[in-house]
């Protein structure tokens, strides 16, 4: 009888991560049925999704306490699933807030758990490594110094690598990637990267946008571009660009070669700061979430940064701009310092040389699969 199990990513990231996982799955295990909650990059990976992910997309501690019936009734459903399906292997992608609970009812139901893509523990609530320990049967961690957190904790742990080190290269100049998309060679291109959660978009695009408005004062023949992330409604992005003059594209597509394509871009926090670093483009970080999340988050955050980048390394290499650092005014200046100081792409490829030797070994997710099929030929 084929192996089953059910994979959970609750956000764009995760989405892609899994993906990339279960297309080596699918090469190592072609009757593997995968099951779960993610988005197209699964669904094209050979995952069935129940649930989009984009049904869970929701940061900060007050936008999740806003969602909360919706959140529970479909961790009820997912429950009821485990219970249903009895699958061979439970595989969580991230999304603590969410996963962890599920883990729990997991291991009440007797179905092996493994966790891919650990919560910043080290950054946060590292008690919840003790809550991993009871109910995760092993950790597929991304990051080198996150191994010895586990191993001292007594959690079975695997560094299997970040698998960005593999999936982002850069095999195309700016100014191909430019004509690719139909903007002048000659001419800057900014990218405006607000996230892929609607609650992110709705806090940042605005002020990015007034920034843009008054770069293109100081830069002529400025064009800006925002890539809409996966998951995310093309009509929350065009509501909010409603009232600028500027002419802003929106690009849902190859998202890589867009980001090639910028001179600089301004990013929420995330996993898409790694990719813009690994492309080595000039990038900084802008990031705010409702004020009463931050006065929380902020008395348990550990770590002197939100970058991952900058955390990777232990060194402040990007710019960050947090809460109410995040003014149109601070905007402006970051962005306008990217596009006109000279040697701002000779720093991006110094910053690009640096993450890539701190994240550690290749064939991040052949490693991930890799371990799945041994918790599989071990149950």
């Amino acid at each position: 009888m084929p192996k089953k199990i059910i994979v959970i990513a609750g956000e764009a990231s995760g989405d892609a991560h899994a993906a990339r996982m279960i297309a080596e799955l699918k090469q190592m295990m072609p009757d593997l049925e995968v099951k779960g909650i993610g988005g197209d990059k699964m669904r094209a990976a050979g995952a069935d999704t129940f649930i989009d992910f984009s049904e869970l997309a929701v940061m900060g501690l007050i936008e999740v306490l806003k969602r909360y019936r919706h959140l529970k009734k479909i961790f009820n459903k997912v429950v009821a699933l485990l219970k249903k399906e009895q699958p061979d292997l439970l595989v969580l992608v991230d999304y603590p807030g969410f996963n962890l609970k599920l883990a729990k009812q997991a291991k009440k139901i007797g179905i092996p758990v493994l966790y891919y893509i650990s919560p910043k523990v080290w950054a946060w609530r590292a008690g919840r490594v003790k809550t991993i320990k009871q109910v995760v049967d092993h950790m597929a961690v991304l990051f080198p110094f996150e191994v010895p957190i586990y191993q001292h904790a007594g959690v079975p742990v695997t560094c299997v690598g970040h698998p960005l080190v593999d999936a982002v290269k850069k095999n195309i100049t700016t100014q191909q990637a430019k004509a690719q998309f139909g903007f002048n060679t000659e001419q800057p291109l900014l990218g405006l990267f607000p996230g892929s959660r609607r609650s992110e978009v709705e806090a940042l695009l605005p002020i990015m946008i007034k920034a843009a408005e008054q770069v293109s004062q100081r830069i002529n023949n400025l064009n800006v571009v925002i890539p809409l992330a996966t998951g995310l409604d093309r009509k929350v992005v065009e509501s909010i660009l409603a009232d600028t003059p500027l002419a802003i594209k929106i690009v849902d597509d190859n998202f890589y070669r867009l980001t090639s394509a910028c001179d600089a871009i301004v990013a929420a926090s995330g996993t898409v700061t790694l990719e813009i670093a690994l492309l080595g483009i000039p990038h900084f970080i802008s990031y705010r979430v409702s004020p009463i999340s931050y006065a929380i988050l902020s008395r348990f955050v550990k770590i002197p940064y939100v970058g991952l980048c900058n955390i990777v390394t232990a060194k402040n290499l990007v710019l960050e701009l947090l809460q109410d650092d995040v003014t149109v005014v601070r905007l402006a200046e970051g962005i306008s310092q990217l596009l006109t100081q000279a040697d701002s792409k000779e720093k991006a490829e110094n910053i690009r040389q640096q993450v890539l030797s701190a994240l550690g070994p290749s064939g991040g997710a052949y490693n991930a699969a890799a371990l799945v099929v041994s918790m599989l030929e071990a149950k």
